[in-house]
Order: structure tokens, then sequence, then C-alpha cells
């Protein structure tokens, strides 16, 4: 009988668990999970529903507080201050030493600022962690104005929040247009507008500079780079996340913006792992990113390593990139590689409803014309139909054709299919 490893996984987001979960499937090594933002896993991505009364915390976990228990997971809230890669243990905030046979890093992300005068002045917060929740919930309270630095999908989140409460909102967006560094013009003109039409004020090309503090220590107003003074009682930092690894400073593990890792998810070290918002693939998989910051890849990585961790050595292979999200009323997904420019030998067709919000964008190799990638706004997609017409590299003619068995929209939706293959003709005849 093989002795029992003992397993540390620092981290209870999505990519820990889900790997926690699937290695006890198979085994029976003790598995302890460190994790000093809960006690217990939840769901990151319905936060702002709590905020918005739709649920409450409960709610939001997954799993009931026996569960752990019963699949033998021993829990600690704390904060790992150290990893000694030498001895094999971590070092924890209040002291305790914990060793490990098998080290899994899973530590998530962290908002990422840009060393702002008054940044860390009370009255300032991500929306990331559930410490996040608290502080937007504390702080939001009895405000009337709220400033939100930068424009993305988290962005978009917290403006909903805070619209629910009808507390006023501007967007300060570096780009000319909202999210511009990722969809084309036409999309990125079409979200913005959305947005300003719930009464939210989205200042284009304008940065913060400065936030000010009034005299009771909390946030009274921030500054931009165009010299504009702007009172507000919150201000929400969402121009994106980094991975949440200062407590390996010390420690023998390499890393880069993230914990440096091969297709195994092995990090530099023997023995010790990294997944999810914290890991760094020194070889990319697929042309995707170095460091992929979305739920449903992290549930990919806690998967592939549980089985690595049960004996089955697994390389990390996902299929073509996918995405999803909502901009207030507007559904977006995202198939493939899909860039606000068409690359070299690459050719772009877009389809806009008349009158509604409801888009979708192709692109293709001009040569070859394998379809790329597809956005769409307001017409739901099947997945596993994207993912399966990508990974066979299916022409962009073929998708046309058969844009219909993809779509996913409940019945009685109004169809766009006919009207989307009939202009995608008009402009690119059939040879």
């Amino acid at each position: 009988m093989a002795e029992k490893r003992k397993i540390v996984i620092i981290g209870n987001g999505i990519a820990g668990i889900t790997c926690a979960r699937n290695i006890r499937k198979k085994s029976k090594d003790p598995i302890t999970i460190i994790s000093s933002e809960s006690k217990h896993f939840f769901s990151r991505t319905a936060l702002m529903y709590v905020y918005m009364g739709h649920m409450k915390y409960e709610n939001i976990k997954p799993y009931e507080d026996w569960f752990w228990e019963k699949n033998n997971f021993h829990l600690l809230q704390n904060y790992v201050t150290r990893v000694d890669t030498k001895s094999n243990f971590l070092e924890l905030d209040d002291g305790e030493i914990i060793r490990y046979d098998i080290l899994v890093i899973a530590s998530g992300s962290k908002t990422k600022k840009y060393g702002w005068p008054g940044q860390d002045i009370p009255g300032v917060a991500g929306l990331y962690s559930l410490q996040d929740l608290e502080t937007i919930t504390k702080t939001t309270a009895n405000i009337n104005h709220a400033i939100i630095v930068g424009g993305g999908l988290i962005g978009v989140e917290l403006a909903e929040m805070l619209h629910s409460r009808k507390i006023d909102v501007t967007f300060l967006v570096r780009e000319k247009n909202f999210w511009g560094g990722v969809l084309p013009s036409v999309e990125a003109s079409m979200i913005g507008s959305h947005i300003v039409q719930r009464n939210i004020k989205i200042l284009y090309e304008t940065e913060l500079k400065e936030v000010i503090a009034g005299k009771d220590g909390n946030v009274m107003a921030v500054t931009t780079n165009k010299d504009e003074k702007i009172p507000c009682g919150f201000v929400g930092i969402t121009t994106g996340v980094e991975p949440n690894i200062d407590f390996l400073a010390d420690s023998d593990i390499e890393t880069d913006k993230g914990v440096l890792i091969d297709k195994h998810f092995e990090t530099t070290v023997p023995g010790v792992f990294a997944i999810g918002d914290c890991a760094q693939f020194i070889n990319p998989v697929n042309n995707r990113k170095a460091i992929e910051q979305v739920w449903y890849t992290a549930r990919m990585h806690g998967e592939t390593l549980a089985q690595t961790l049960c004996g089955i050595k697994t390389s990390y292979n996902p299929g073509p990139w996918f995405n999803s999200a909502k901009f207030f009323d507007i559904e977006y997904q995202t198939y493939g590689d899909v860039f606000p420019n068409p690359s070299e030998n690459e050719l772009q067709f877009f389809w806009k409803h008349p009158q509604k919000e409801i888009l979708i964008r192709f692109a293709w190799d001009a040569s070859t014309k394998v379809c790329k990638g597809v956005n769409s706004f307001g017409i739901r997609l099947r997945h596993a139909l994207f993912d399966k017409w990508l990974s066979e590299k299916q022409t962009i003619n073929y998708v046309i054709d058969h844009l219909h068995l993809a779509n996913f929209d409940p019945e009685f939706f109004e169809r766009h299919e006919k009207n989307i293959r009939e202009a995608f003709y008009i402009k690119h005849p059939k040879s």
C-alpha cells in the first residue's frame, strides 16, 4: 500500500478546490486547504448579486459546510507568510508551521494598482475578494457618487452593482472607446452607448491622477490627468488583476509576473505546483496567454493537475479560447481569436441588427478561409459546437452555412441567421 502524502493547497478558489475535489475522488491522501480570504469556497462571480440583494452569502457557497469534513479536507483560514521548499514547510501569519509533501499554489489574483497617490485611502477598493465586497458595501452605504477607474468586465459589474442602489457612477476610461483594447470599435461604441443609456457617465481618454481624502480620512474626490477634480464617496479600481504571489518573494520558487510552470503545472521546484490566476506558463499552450485569469480555465487547471497528482501524468491541453460576460442587458460571448484590428492575412465580417443591440463578428484566414473566431452580442451560441468547429478548423463558409445549428437562444426569440448569411454572401460571394 502506497504511503500517504500530505498535500497542501494554498487558496480555496475554483482552481484549488477543483483540484482538491478531483484528488479526493481517487486518493485518500490528507489534504490541507489554506485561505486567508474565507474558510469555505464560494462562487466569486456571484459577489455582485450579494451586493444587489439577489442572493445571500450562504447562497453562493456551492457546497454545504459539512461537505469539507465529510471529504476529510482540513481547512485553515490563515495567511501564508513564508514557503521553505528545502525543508518542505509553510509558515503562517500566527507562526504555525505546516509541513507538506506536495504543495499546490492556487493563491489567485489581487486588484492591480499603479501607484496612484491616495490609492490606499479608505473607500478605494477593487472587486475581487470577499473583503472587497465588505469594503464596497460599507463605503457605499450613504454616498451619492462613485468613480470607477478602468473600463472592462469587472468595471461593468461594479457599475451595475452601484446603479442598482441608485448611486451615480462615472467611468474613467483611458481608451477612445469602452474596452477598446479588446473589442473592435463598432462593438466598443455599442457597449459604451448601452452603458450611457443607463445614466452612467463615461470620460474617455481620461486616467486617474490622484485620490483625495476628506477631513475624516475617507475618499472625498479624485483628480484626473486632465486636472479635473471630481467629488465622490467611493473609488472602484477595475484596471485588471495580477497574480497574488507576494508571499513567495523569499522562496526558491521562480516567478515572473506569476509563478512559472511547465505544461504539467510544476514549478521550478519539484513537488511544487501552481494553478489558476497565479500561474504563468513558461511555454503558453495553443497560443493562449501565459497567465489565464478566467473562471473556467482555473477549473480546467485544477482538474488536469489532479490527474497528475493521482498518478496519471497529464498535460494541459485546452481547446479554443472562450469567454462570456454581460454588459448590463447585453450578453457577450467570444470564441477563438477576434482582435480589435484584423491581423495580417485576416479578414473580418460583422452583422448588426438595424434597430437592436445585437451584433456578431467573424474572423478568418484570408488564404485558407479557416474560421479563427467569433464575437457575439445578444445571440447565444452553443459552446460545444463552436469549440468543435474551431478545433476542426472549419471554413468561414461552413460556419456561416451552419450557423443556425449553433443558436442557443430560448424558444420564441427572434432568429437572425438568414439575414447574417445573406449579408455575408453579398460582401463575400462564394467562389
